[in-house]
Protein backbone atom coordinates (compact mmCIF):
# COMPACT_ATOMS: atom_id res chain seq x y z
CA UNK A 1 0.00 0.00 0.00
CA UNK A 2 1.34 3.28 -0.97
CA UNK A 3 1.93 5.31 2.28
CA UNK A 4 1.12 8.43 0.61
CA UNK A 5 -2.76 7.62 -0.04
CA UNK A 6 -3.25 5.96 3.74
CA UNK A 7 -4.36 7.56 6.20
CA UNK A 8 -1.79 9.13 8.70
CA UNK A 9 -1.79 6.94 12.03
CA UNK A 10 0.50 7.16 15.28
CA UNK A 11 4.39 6.20 15.22
CA UNK A 12 5.16 4.66 18.45
CA UNK A 13 3.71 2.89 21.11
CA UNK A 14 0.51 4.24 23.11
CA UNK A 15 1.97 5.35 26.41
CA UNK A 16 -0.91 7.77 28.03
CA UNK A 17 -4.17 8.81 27.21
CA UNK A 18 -6.02 11.31 29.67
CA UNK A 19 -9.03 13.80 28.85
CA UNK A 20 -8.86 17.54 28.25
CA UNK A 21 -10.54 19.15 30.84
CA UNK A 22 -12.72 22.73 31.24
CA UNK A 23 -10.19 23.40 33.44
CA UNK A 24 -7.07 22.82 31.37
CA UNK A 25 -8.19 25.83 29.37
CA UNK A 26 -7.59 30.03 29.35
CA UNK A 27 -9.93 32.35 29.24
CA UNK A 28 -11.60 31.56 25.94
CA UNK A 29 -11.91 28.37 26.59
CA UNK A 30 -8.81 26.44 24.16
CA UNK A 31 -6.45 23.82 25.73
CA UNK A 32 -3.35 25.81 27.21
CA UNK A 33 -0.56 24.56 24.83
CA UNK A 34 1.91 23.91 28.48
CA UNK A 35 -0.97 21.31 29.81
CA UNK A 36 -0.38 19.68 26.45
CA UNK A 37 3.62 19.77 26.75
CA UNK A 38 3.16 18.49 30.10
CA UNK A 39 1.18 15.36 28.72
CA UNK A 40 3.54 14.86 26.23
CA UNK A 41 6.10 14.90 29.19
CA UNK A 42 4.88 12.48 31.28
CA UNK A 43 4.23 10.14 28.44
CA UNK A 44 7.64 10.36 27.02
CA UNK A 45 9.00 9.96 31.08
CA UNK A 46 7.32 6.96 30.84
CA UNK A 47 8.60 5.37 27.66
CA UNK A 48 11.96 6.72 28.88
CA UNK A 49 12.00 5.27 32.57
CA UNK A 50 10.99 1.81 30.92
CA UNK A 51 14.41 2.16 28.87
CA UNK A 52 16.41 2.87 31.46
CA UNK A 53 15.11 1.16 33.59
CA UNK A 54 14.75 3.75 36.30
CA UNK A 55 14.34 7.13 37.13
CA UNK A 56 15.14 9.89 34.42
CA UNK A 57 14.90 13.53 34.20
CA UNK A 58 13.98 15.65 31.09
CA UNK A 59 16.62 17.63 29.78
CA UNK A 60 15.73 18.42 26.04
CA UNK A 61 12.69 19.20 24.29
CA UNK A 62 12.69 20.43 20.96
CA UNK A 63 10.91 20.84 17.81
CA UNK A 64 6.87 21.60 18.91
CA UNK A 65 4.80 22.73 16.51
CA UNK A 66 0.58 23.34 17.08
CA UNK A 67 -1.35 21.75 14.01
CA UNK A 68 -5.11 21.61 15.33
CA UNK A 69 -6.32 22.74 18.64
CA UNK A 70 -7.49 20.47 21.53
CA UNK A 71 -11.10 20.91 22.78
CA UNK A 72 -12.66 20.31 26.39
CA UNK A 73 -13.69 16.38 26.49
CA UNK A 74 -11.05 15.15 23.59
CA UNK A 75 -9.46 12.18 25.03
CA UNK A 76 -6.10 12.89 24.20
CA UNK A 77 -3.42 10.21 23.31
CA UNK A 78 0.13 10.62 23.30
CA UNK A 79 2.19 7.95 21.06
CA UNK A 80 6.07 7.37 22.11
CA UNK A 81 8.71 6.28 19.67
CA UNK A 82 12.34 5.97 21.04
CA UNK A 83 14.70 7.34 18.67
CA UNK A 84 18.30 6.65 20.17
CA UNK A 85 19.45 4.83 23.28
CA UNK A 86 22.69 6.17 24.36
CA UNK A 87 24.93 6.06 26.97
CA UNK A 88 22.78 7.48 29.51
CA UNK A 89 20.57 9.05 27.49
CA UNK A 90 17.17 7.97 26.00
CA UNK A 91 15.92 10.39 22.86
CA UNK A 92 12.02 10.30 22.49
CA UNK A 93 9.58 11.81 19.69
CA UNK A 94 6.20 12.33 21.56
CA UNK A 95 3.09 12.28 19.33
CA UNK A 96 -0.15 14.34 20.64
CA UNK A 97 -3.30 12.84 18.53
CA UNK A 98 -7.13 13.48 19.31
CA UNK A 99 -10.66 12.20 17.09
CA UNK A 100 -12.04 15.13 15.43
CA UNK A 101 -15.11 16.65 17.17
CA UNK A 102 -16.99 16.52 14.12
CA UNK A 103 -16.48 13.24 12.10
CA UNK A 104 -14.53 11.34 14.82
CA UNK A 105 -11.67 10.75 12.41
CA UNK A 106 -7.49 10.83 14.18
CA UNK A 107 -6.27 14.49 14.25
CA UNK A 108 -2.37 14.78 14.76
CA UNK A 109 -2.12 17.75 17.53
CA UNK A 110 1.72 17.97 17.77
CA UNK A 111 4.81 16.06 17.97
CA UNK A 112 8.14 16.72 19.95
CA UNK A 113 11.55 15.17 20.49
CA UNK A 114 12.39 15.01 24.18
CA UNK A 115 15.69 13.91 25.60
CA UNK A 116 15.59 12.16 28.63
CA UNK A 117 18.62 11.16 31.21
CA UNK A 118 19.22 8.56 33.22
CA UNK A 119 19.99 9.34 37.19
CA UNK A 120 20.54 7.41 40.08
CA UNK A 121 19.02 7.95 43.82
CA UNK A 122 21.43 11.30 44.56
CA UNK A 123 20.31 12.75 41.21
CA UNK A 124 23.70 12.31 39.33
CA UNK A 125 23.71 10.69 35.82
CA UNK A 126 24.01 6.97 35.57
CA UNK A 127 24.67 4.56 32.55
CA UNK A 128 21.90 3.02 30.85
CA UNK A 129 22.07 -1.16 30.99
CA UNK A 130 21.43 -2.29 27.81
Amino acid sequence: MNDIDSAPVPQGDLALQTVAMPKDTNANGDIFGGWLLSQMDIAGMITASEVARGRVATVAVDGMAFLTPVHVGAVVSCYCDVLEIGRSSVRIMVEVWINSPHDGEPLKVTEGEFVFVAIDQSGRTRAIQT
